[in-house]
């Protein structure tokens, strides 16, 4: 049931996306878009380039993505009915420019994000402000943190988090849907395993 490689997002398996786990534990959920293969690796040389400078553990490739919302822990039929209102969701297609480095002090990381004011930036809030809705139509409070930020984790425990001295060369990131994920206790770090994915509005510039 483990996807290992969740970068591509296919089109939803619905024999192989299922909500529940072995025992059915309690799962860590969040909602997430995933780079191709190409974004995953410019942004993994991103930061193998911050790392001599900032140190911490480097997040391994297809771990890479840009959280939507966070929902932390669930019960197999809340996965179960959230996996159900993902795969009726249509999310448009749109484009994120990654352009900047930054970092959380509190939380030891650094990321790559794009310009908070651009139009991508803008869609992907959008995009996180409807799901939300839909989230608490089903009973989930809404985030600790408002509006989105968006970012892609790049450095775990990160010794130092001053970025300002770097340069990130800019990675256009195409995005066709997201995910449903589950975040599951693995070596290094966690595992991803995707329980469910939107379908695609078909409009837009690069629908």
């Amino acid at each position: 049931m483990v996807t290992r490689t969740i970068r591509a997002l296919p089109q939803a398996d619905a024999a192989r996306d299922t909500p529940g786990g072995a025992g059915h534990k309690p799962l860590r959920l969040f909602f997430g878009i995933f780079p191709p293969p190409e974004v995953a690796q410019a942004l993994t040389a991103a930061a193998q380039a911050a790392h001599p400078l900032c140190g911490g553990r480097i997040t391994r490739p297809e771990n890479l993505h840009i959280t939507l919302a966070f929902l932390g822990r669930a019960s197999a039929a809340q996965a179960t009915e959230l996996a159900a209102l993902t795969r009726a969701i249509a999310a448009p297609a749109g484009e994120v420019v990654i352009d900047r480095y930054g970092s959380f002090r509190r939380a030891q990381v650094v990321w790559a994000g794009p310009d908070p004011d651009s139009e991508g930036a803008h869609q992907l809030r959008d995009m996180s402000d409807e799901l939300w809705l839909r989230l608490r139509d089903l009973g989930w409070p809404g985030p600790d943190v408002w509006p989105l930020r968006p970012h892609v984790t790049l450095l775990h425990k990160a010794d130092k988090r001053d970025t300002g001295d770097l340069a990130f060369a800019p990675v256009t990131w195409r995005h066709q849907g997201y995910a449903l994920v589950a975040s599951e206790p693995a070596p290094g770090g966690s595992r991803y395993r995707v329980l469910a994915r939107t379908g695609i509005a078909r409009r837009g510039p690069y629908a």
